[in-house]
Parts: C-alpha cells; structure tokens; sequence
C-alpha cells in the first residue's frame, strides 16, 4: 500500500456494475476508513486507462454485451492483465470472473477471454439463480452468503483451486460443488449481494492483503452480521 492512501480501482462499473457490484468498493472504503486508513475509491470508466499500481482491484457483473465490450476493451488496456501479473489483490465477480479466464459465452457465441485465469465458462441450462452459499478453504473464515445469477458453467483448469465448496446453490457448475476460484490473491466467485457487504470477513481479508497488514483492528459489525445471519437462515445455514 502507498504510505498516503489505500487505492481501490473499481474497474468500469458502468458496464461491469450488475446487481450492486459497486458495492464492494464501498464496504471496503468504510472499513478501511474506520480504521483511521485513508482509502481512494478510483472509478474507471471505458475509455480510460486501468491504473497499473492500484493497491486492490474490483471487478462486477454485467450482461452480456457489456461483458463483451468490456473484454475487448480491457484487453487493449492490459491494466488488469498486469495487475494479475504482478499479484495484486483482485476480487472478480460473475462476469468480471469470467472475463479473466480462456473464454466466456456471449450473444453469438464463445468470446476470447482476458487468459490470465485457467477456467473457461460456456453456455449451460438451467440458469443458475438464487441464493449462493460457500465455505471458502484456506482463508480462515466462515460460509460466505451471496446470490448468484448467471447461465454459464465454469470449469477450472488444473492447479485452479475454487474459491470453496457450496453448500446451497450451484456455483460454478452443477455437480462441481464449488464457487469461483482462488489465484495467490485473486479471487473470482459468483456472490452478488454485493458480497463483501454480505461478507465483512472477506472484505477483511483483501484489505490485509493490500495493505500488508497482518492484524486489523476490530469494527463494529453488528448490521452486516444481521443480514448474514438473515440470509443464511433463509437457506437453512443459521
């Protein structure tokens, strides 16, 4: 992190802002900021430049011609390839997630991903649509709640490991038993809600991975416990 300011690069949320996506820069602002951090939410919008060092990158759902556009213009701008190149901390969402694998379905047909994630997503039926439960491996904390809306099927590659195993909903595919994946400090999922205000834990953890902060300070979290514990007793997890 920068000695001024935490800077949270929101990428093209006019096209990649589905379902409250923009959230998440948001949720990560204010915990950074309740921790005496400065943080700068950077909004980058088509047309300009992805910022090369950015501490923490973020990118949303959108439909698919937006998905489409958005790929072919992030794949002139390479801000996000060099961004997974150097491991910066990323959190993808939907068809931000897809958008960084081999290729992703869209209106004609299969279009080329972003390739700097080995997964490939093609069409599949039924559509997946819901509530989205995941208990996340190796990141030391608990089910993650989320909704999820998208009617592609996404396959890892091999040395891909998912973001967790699900345990309602469907999550990258039907019969897989896994949500999104985990790449050194990349992480794609399908959690909509928008999912770090569902998920303060994890908001966490992309903070401390961005400020190479080991410990953070304790905030009051008592309205977003409320509506995970909400939205997990309503798939029966509470």
């Amino acid at each position: 992190m920068k000695p001024d300011a935490l800077s949270i690069a929101l990428v093209y949320p006019t096209v990649l802002g589905l379902y409250g996506d923009r959230g998440n820069a948001l949720v990560l602002a204010h915990r950074a900021r309740a921790r005496g951090l400065r943080a700068e939410v950077l909004v980058i919008d088509p047309g300009h430049a992805v910022p090369r060092h950015a501490d923490l990158y973020l990118l949303g759902g959108g439909e698919d011609l937006a998905q489409a556009r958005a790929v072919e213009l992030l794949r002139a701008d390479g801000g996000v390839a060099a961004a997974v190149e150097r491991s910066a901390p990323m959190l993808a969402v939907c068809a931000g997630y897809q958008i960084l694998g081999r290729s992703f379905p869209a209106a004609g047909g299969a279009v080329d991903g972003l390739d700097v994630v080995d997964i490939v997503t093609v069409p599949g039926s039924p559509r997946s649509v819901g509530e989205l439960a995941t208990t996340p491996s190796g990141l030391g904390i608990p089910v993650l709640t989320g909704y999820e809306n998208h009617g592609g099927w996404t396959m890892l590659g091999d040395g891909v490991e998912p973001l967790g195993h699900v345990v309602h909903g469907t999550g990258n595919r039907p019969g897989a038993g896994t949500d999104g994946c985990r790449v050194g400090r990349l992480i794609g999922t399908y959690l909509h809600g928008p999912c770090l205000a569902r998920n303060p834990a994890l908001a966490d953890v992309l903070l401390r991975w961005s400020t190479d902060m080991e410990i953070l300070a304790p905030i009051d979290d008592t309205w977003p416990e409320a509506i995970r514990a909400e939205r997990l007793h309503a798939v029966g997890l509470r």
